[in-house]
């Protein structure tokens, strides 16, 4: 079962990638980030609804702070999968999903403020080599030639901030009720927050045009398929097996980018790109220990 779960995580991680090139795609085409990440959340949440209904009666439960910490979990992944479309608009799909995966760092320093853990040697040397290659990967050393640029800088970790406030509010919500419920109560909020901010003429747009395709294969690829399988396959393996085969995310979401996309990095973004998924890996594999 062990080598079933990490497959399927990995499978989620693919997933993950390719979603980010789907987004390129549409974005080429003319459609605004918030409504693709709109559909992204939609297309997800009908998956999780049926997901839910399989059994229902089993998955039911009546919580305020169930709901409380769904909805938290819900603007997290609102503004992850929003500041992560923006991101890749700004600089490109590789820099995207690199920062975006700086989230352990951003929960390791909350931590720090709030007393939940105390600060060791490895933990601020692991926060340093996250930095020194963000530096890298974006090339912020030379504010003159600087490679992402602050918009996509600020967005790409923004995606990170995010994402580490969907993992606090679904692992808090996951204590009370089952997955089914949590991300079907999530992706709610999550529909809600981004229809409120979207133009709705444009989402209507989305209905009668040629890239309803599209639209469909990022939200079963990018939130329903993948995080059902990813959640299923988290059950079968080890916690730091699992935060170290996700990160076939981002390098899948680059080669993407450079085979398919013809963005291109340059040695030094990508020994950026290195040091921050060696550390971020290392730092997890050391958390779930």
């Amino acid at each position: 079962m062990k080598f079933g779960g990490t497959t399927l995580v990995v499978l989620a991680a693919i997933f993950w990638g390719i979603t980010g090139g789907i987004a390129d795609i549409l974005m080429s085409k003319g459609w605004d980030p918030l409504v693709i990440s709109f559909y992204r959340g939609a297309v997800g949440l009908l998956c999780f609804i049926g997901w839910f209904l399989l059994s229902w009666k089993e998955n039911w439960i009546v919580s305020g702070r169930l709901y409380f910490f769904a909805i938290i979990a819900g603007l997290g992944v609102a503004g992850n999968f929003t500041f992560y479309f923006l991101a890749i608009e700004s600089s490109s799909i590789a820099v995207a999903a690199t920062l975006m995966y700086t989230a352990p760092v951003f929960v390791l320093l909350v931590s720090f403020v709030l007393g939940i853990e105390n600060s060791s040697w490895f933990k601020w040397i692991c926060i340093v080599g996250v930095l020194i290659g963000i530096v890298l990967l974006t090339g912020a050393y030379n504010t003159d030639k600087i490679s992402a640029g602050f918009l996509g800088i600020a967005t790409g970790l923004g995606a990170g901030v995010s994402y580490a406030l969907f993992i606090f509010g679904f692992k808090k919500a996951a204590a009370i009720g089952k997955p089914q419920m949590i991300l079907t109560t999530a992706f709610l909020a999550f529909c809600v927050i981004l229809f409120l901010l979207t133009d709705t003429q444009e989402l209507t747009d989305v209905l009668g045009s040629g890239d309803i395709g599209w639209f469909l294969l990022l939200g079963i690829l990018g939130a329903g398929a993948s995080f059902i399988i990813y959640l299923i396959g988290v059950k079968w393996t080890s916690p730091s097996t699992a935060s170290m085969v996700a990160m076939v995310e981002p390098v899948t979401a680059s080669l993407f980018g450079v085979l398919i996309l013809s963005d291109t990095l340059t040695l030094i973004q990508l020994a950026g790109m290195i040091l921050i998924l060696f550390t971020i890996t290392t730092l997890s594999m050391k958390q779930s220990a």
